[in-house]
């Protein structure tokens, strides 16, 4: 398997660590504490191709590679994971699925305003009784002939207020059961539609996560994204993909934790020399990066597999899972080697620690992981 990242690839990496230094770091510990949307900052985001990177440029994308979107979510989540979880979802979650099942009606009117960044999608799956077991659907989608009537909660959806358009997972027709489900695109400000206040979080607090309400909300049936009783199956597709986004997500906030921590390490000084000096601050480094590497190989070959057209599903659930567990070790390492200074907020590494718990939860917890990576073990 080759590794050698292409000159395009070096400089979708580059494009996006300069984003990131320029136009998300400032600030940045400003709107974690107001929990302030990044707005500007995804706009701009939006205008540098990064928020459809993986669209064909025939609907506005950048028809990158999947290596490409996980080197310049690296370099974005070491700054502001608040704004690559949005990057994740409309890459992964909404521009993907769009492109890959929906029709060209759908391709036209949602997927090229979303790819150009436009606009932003969101991902509506989890609903207060419904988490990890995705089959407990019970928000309805009821047949009406020529519209579904859809009714119920979805909850801790990432841009729920941000977004304009919704891709929301409901129940049909309870006694098929998951093949019951579907994947319909509900757009912002529909009749019925209302959105619950802001939830607030341990991390990610720039990200604005909220509920979703449906009341009679009447979908045209175009909207319904493939055939009838496909929701389920979308909605387990596209979060294959997601988990390399998160993964991508969790191995930038580690590495973002080892950049900081080399940097303080080398000017801090105890016992009369840098703390870099010390026996016990070398090897938390050393295992920092070790582990680091390994999370890295582990995406990168899942979006190798990805791009070639492999089942990567095995491979994508490993990589979320192990850079999930890195991002949660390197971060508490940070503020370790940090000392006093890690546990206020303008060092930023006490930041990434919150930041980091939330990669072992959304889009599969680390428990789901396991059963995904197991039951692909077992075929």
């Amino acid at each position: 398997m080759n590794f050698e990242f292409t000159e395009e690839q070096i400089a979708v990496k580059e494009a996006a660590r300069e984003l990131a230094q320029t136009d998300l770091l400032p600030g940045v510990i400003e709107r974690d504490e107001k929990q302030e949307f990044p707005k500007e900052q995804i706009k701009k985001m939006g205008e540098l191709g990064f928020m459809g990177m993986m669209v064909d440029p025939k609907y506005n994308g950048g028809g990158m590679d999947t290596v490409s979107y996980v080197l310049a979510m690296e370099e974005i989540s070491k700054v502001d994971a608040s704004c690559s979880v949005s990057m994740s979802v409309n890459n992964s979650l909404v521009c993907w699925g769009l492109e890959k099942y929906g029709t060209e009606e759908q391709k036209e009117k949602y997927l090229k305003p979303l790819a150009a960044g436009e606009i932003i999608g969101a991902f509506a799956l989890s609903e207060p009784e419904a988490g990890s077991d995705a089959t407990s659907q019970r928000t309805t989608a009821e047949d009406k002939g020529d519209y579904y009537l859809l009714n119920g909660t979805k909850n801790w959806i990432t841009n729920g207020n941000s977004a304009s358009v919704y891709i929301v997972i409901a129940q049909t027709d309870p006694e098929k059961k998951h093949r019951g489900i579907n994947a319909i695109i509900v757009e912002k400000g529909q009749e019925g539609f209302t959105i619950g206040p802001k939830e607030n979080k341990l991390g990610i607090r720039g990200s604005d996560t909220h509920s979703l309400m449906f009341s009679d909300v009447k979908v045209p049936k175009e909207n319904r994204i493939g055939e009838d009783g496909f929701g389920f199956k979308f909605a387990m597709q596209v979060l294959n993909g997601g988990r390399i986004g998160i993964a991508s997500q969790a191995l930038g906030i580690a590495s973002g934790a080892l950049e900081l921590s080399l940097a303080y390490a080398k000017e801090r000084k105890a016992f009369g020399k840098p703390i870099a000096d010390h026996q016990a601050i070398q090897f938390k480094l050393s295992k920092m990066a070790t582990e680091i590497e390994a999370a890295r190989l582990l995406v990168i070959q899942a979006a190798l597999k990805k791009d070639s057209k492999q089942d990567f599903v095995k491979e994508a659930a490993m990589a979320k899972l192990f850079a999930s567990q890195v991002a949660m070790d390197a971060t508490v390492e940070a503020v370790q080697i940090h000392g006093g200074y890690g546990y206020v907020k303008e060092f930023h590494v006490e930041r990434l620690m919150r930041d980091a718990k939330i990669t072992q939860i959304y889009e599969g917890t680390s428990e789901i992981q396991n059963i995904v990576i197991a039951r692909e073990l077992l075929k």
